[in-house]
């Protein structure tokens, strides 16, 4: 092609582009338009971020200085040698209602270690200085790995932990039964935790801060599978149309209040399921051990729920007729709960116990310190805190749950993640009375109890078959 032809398509060249422009204006326009107050605030912080960043970046030691000159130009044209050249890591930038998310490619000597630095994230970092955080105008700023030579840096401007969510069941069955979505993190970074192969989990936290909540979160979400079935014993009631559970009673094979004969008889009735199934497993399965092969209508996650689990396994004290009794009660309670507990993973049976105070007397140590996964909400002490989250939490004062104490923070808890050092906080969402019946209601035909379906087995190989390839 020649000069002239070029030149000649140079009005056409530049009319494409006009129009590409054009485009992207009207569609950021739009966007910018339709997008609600926090989110179009988001937007004007990005725009920030990226004016800003080739400004930013060496203030903040991410800049790299390469002596070394382009191998095209050895030496300049009069005579002199190259200046340095300054390098800067590329970034893009995406808004949301919280923040900024920034994806930066590395460069030598400004990776992972230098970010941090410049945004603390782990405990090590905390004395940096948060050179992000100020400029972005971020309450704060994380810095973690990517892919390969790339890292993700999360800066929110509103702090995820004091807005209050709210969920809203879908209805729909989950991908992953046994994940439990539990909400966001400081960093508004969705927050889950897998029960796949996990005995037991404990909730501890004051009244009213979001225990129950979460827990029916739980039950919404998974609702929709038949592979999963609940039990729930609810210390805080006498019967299933009283409480937090009464618009989830009709999706539960079993519901007991603080009644501690009807409990111990609930506990009694699963400990016999977990014998039976531990007996015939292999026979149906296939297999030692259910997660193997998973969850399924015909073998399902059978779920114990006990909500204010000091109702049933407290320590009476009394010489007098009932309250040995109680005391008896009590302490079979525990015994029955702890069998669930340490022998009933590999049957696929799961204990979630929640209580105001995870200390001794509300939840036996025997039972507590084998529960892989613990929340705690907001704790009044020091020692509520550690024996809910372990002694570590010390080690953490800004996650410890002693400082989640103000009516901000209900709904927020503190747990150490699988996937984390040290402690996460997560908010966790609302779930409204009107979409746990609207759940109750369209799932009720998938409550079975798993004694029945697993003497239906028993009986009827083809049935077994049926239902276990559903």
């Amino acid at each position: 092609m020649t000069v002239g032809e070029v030149i000649g398509l140079a009005p056409a060249l530049a009319g494409a582009a006009l129009a590409l422009s054009t485009v992207w204006a009207v569609w950021w326009v739009v966007r910018y338009v339709r997008a609600d107050k926090m989110t179009r605030a988001s937007i004007r912080q990005a725009v920030r971020v990226r004016r800003g960043w080739r400004r930013l970046a060496p203030m903040a030691g991410l800049s790299v200085t390469d002596k070394t000159p382009p191998a095209a130009v050895i030496v300049a044209p009069d005579g002199k040698v190259p200046k340095p050249r300054v390098l800067i890591p590329k970034i893009k930038v995406r808004a949301d209602r919280y923040g900024v998310v920034v994806r930066a490619v590395c460069l030598p000597k400004v990776s992972l270690a230098e970010f941090q630095r410049a945004a603390p994230y782990l405990a090590e970092f905390q004395r940096a200085a948060p050179y992000l955080a100020d400029a972005w105008r971020c309450a704060r700023v994380s810095v973690l790995p990517d892919k390969p030579g790339h890292l993700v840096i999360r800066g929110v401007r509103v702090d995820p932990l004091i807005v209050p969510t709210e969920h809203i069941p879908t209805g729909e069955v989950p991908e992953e039964l046994a994940v439990w979505g539990l909400g966001v993190d400081e960093y508004a970074q969705p927050i889950d935790v897998s029960l796949s192969d996990v005995p037991g989990a404990t909730v501890a936290g004051l009244p009213g801060f979001g225990k129950t909540s979460l827990v029916n979160k739980f039950i919404c979400d998974t609702a929709p599978s038949a592979a999963i079935q609940y039990a729930v014993a609810d210390g805080k009631v006498t019967s299933s149309h009283e409480g937090d559970y009464a618009d989830l009673a009709q999706r539960m094979f079993a519901f007991v209040g603080d009644d501690l004969e009807e409990a111990n008889a609930l506990f009694k009735r699963l400990v016999k399921l977990r014998r039976d199934r531990s007996a015939s497993i292999r026979a149906v399965l296939g297999v030692k051990n259910m997660w193997h092969v998973g969850p399924s209508a015909g073998w399902p996650l059978a779920v114990l729920i006990v909500d204010e689990a000091h109702t049933y396994f407290r320590d009476y004290k009394g010489s007098d007729a009932q309250t040995k009794k109680l005391a008896a009660l009590a302490a079979d309670n525990a015994r029955l709960v702890e069998d669930l507990v340490k022998k009933g993973r590999s049957v696929g049976i799961l204990v979630i116990i929640a209580t105001q105070k995870a200390t001794g007397d509300a939840i036996p140590t025997f039972i507590r310190d084998v529960c892989p996964v613990g929340l705690s909400f907001a704790q009044k002490t020091a020692e509520a805190a550690v024996v809910a989250l372990g002694e570590d939490i010390r080690n953490w004062p800004d996650a410890n749950p002693t400082a989640l104490q103000d009516p901000a923070y209900v709904g927020v808890a503190s747990m150490a993640h699988q996937d984390r050092p040290g402690f996460t906080r997560i908010r966790t969402p609302y779930v409204a009375d009107d979409d746990a019946a609207r759940i109750a209601a369209v799932t009720a035909h998938l409550t079975r109890d798993p004694a029945e379906l697993l003497d239906e087995q028993l009986t009827s190989p083809a049935q077994a078959s049926v239902l276990l390839t559903k």
